[in-house]
């Protein structure tokens, strides 16, 4: 029997298991990492927060499962519903959601049988290094923009102590990575928030009313079927949030592609593309039989993976459990929202740069020729389209812009020929 890889590059690879300790921390890490945009999701469509803590943890547990603890993935709630659930939400109640998320979930499953059947060795020729690495740099950037007006506006207006906390926020951490060592030196993204909360609250942009309001222990608004509401067919919720699940799996497979880099592994060959759908999509099925918006494994998170190379999926399980304890305690739940949107774009400038330097890394690893025309345009297409924004929409149906620049740049690396005309000649 061949031994297991094991990536000795890292601090903990992915089946290392951590003390008590550093294992808490670096749970707790990931969890803040997570924490705002998991709870932003329910808080836009009207969806009890409480419940999404709990979804995205049972729902990356059933993924950790299904992958048989084989990917360090952490699964929050999915932006790309936001439309669809809202629109759904004014007409027919978060039931139609329900069926909706369920049937996303299906569509995963049947797309991961049918990978099954005819095997993932495709995926090398739709996705060479000349599109992924373009695509893993979109990942990384294409939410720069967000970041940035986060840290300068409140309430749509330019707002210094925001840009100061951002920036205070964004140094602390960076010399938390550079500096510290042993434990604190792994969970650098954790300090780095700490501190910006304080620093934040010094500077008085930290509401702390909700804090002292919370309850310590509150029972999320649970959505269960012939429990709170007895389900019925709702076409409308299958046709409107159906077709974005393909959208989704581009999202599931692009950081999948970050994840193959990071780790030295391939996981659409162990445990398998088939797998990896499979658990994405009953982790949606769980989130919609108790509630929660469908999910959908977090880029945030990965860039917490690569700047503190700590891999284990012990970590991102106890993170797991954590967000489930977390939406049954009112005040810590409150606490977390509290965090002020600067501090997050703080740690965002190194998080999603950190996903983009790793598709440059790729690039520059499998020496990509750009006095090719072909690579030249495919990685332009790929990098304009996905950061610049574009997306395609059609009703309460839209193609993300990192889903268009892929799309886009696979349909080129098909089309186009090695070598143009002018350089035959």
């Amino acid at each position: 029997m061949a031994k297991e890889f094991h990536n000795d590059d890292v601090v903990l690879d992915i089946k290392d298991k951590p003390k008590a300790l550093p294992w808490l921390g670096l749970s707790i890490q990931h969890l803040f990492t997570m924490f705002g945009a998991t709870v932003l999701v329910p808080i836009l469509v009207g969806i009890d927060p409480g419940i999404a803590l709990v979804s995205s943890g049972l729902g990356t547990l059933v993924y950790l499962t299904v992958t048989k603890g084989k990917i360090p993935a952490y699964l929050g709630s999915s932006f790309a519903f936001i439309a669809a659930m809202k629109l759904l939400m004014s007409t027919d109640g978060y039931p139609a959601i329900a069926q909706g998320a369920i049937t996303t979930g299906l569509v995963y499953l049947i797309v991961s049988l049918v990978v099954k059947k005819i095997g993932s060795a495709w995926m090398d020729k739709i996705l060479p290094p000349i599109v992924v690495g373009p695509v893993i740099m979109v990942i990384g950037l294409g939410l720069a923009a967000n970041a940035a007006n986060n840290a300068m506006f409140n309430d749509g207006q330019y707002d210094y102590k925001f840009l100061l906390v951002a920036l205070v926020t964004m140094g602390i951490t960076i010399f938390f990575n550079m500096f510290l060592k042993g434990f604190l030196g792994l969970i650098p993204i954790l300090l780095g928030i700490i501190a910006g909360y304080l620093f934040a609250l010094l500077m008085g942009i930290v509401d702390t009313q909700p804090i002292i309001d919370a309850a310590w222990f509150a029972l999320p608004n649970f959505e269960i079927p012939f429990v709170n509401y007895e389900p019925k067919f709702y076409l409308s919720a299958i046709i409107t949030m159906a077709p974005i699940a393909f959208v989704t799996m581009t999202e599931h497979i692009g950081h999948l592609m970050v994840l193959n880099k990071l780790t030295k592994r391939n996981f659409f060959q162990d445990p398998g593309l088939n797998r990896t759908l499979l658990g994405d999509g009953l982790a949606q099925i769980v989130a919609g039989l108790v509630g929660g918006p469908p999910v959908t494994s977090y880029g945030e998170n990965i860039g917490v993976l690569a700047i503190t190379r700590v891999h284990s999926v012990f970590v991102i399980g106890g993170a797991a459990v954590l967000a489930v304890i977390l939406g049954f305690v009112g005040k810590l739940s409150a606490l977390i929202l509290s965090i002020p949107n600067p501090v997050i774009s703080g740690i965002s400038f190194i998080l999603f740069g950190v996903i983009a330097a790793s598709g440059l890394k790729i690039l520059i690893e499998n020496k990509i020729d750009f006095d090719k025309k072909k690579n030249l345009l495919i990685a332009s297409v790929i990098l304009v389209i996905g950061i610049g924004g574009l997306y395609v929409e059609a009703g309460t149906f839209t193609l993300s812009a990192m889903a268009l620049a892929t799309v886009l740049g696979i349909a080129l690396n098909l089309i186009l020929p090695e070598t143009s005309r002018s350089e035959k000649a």
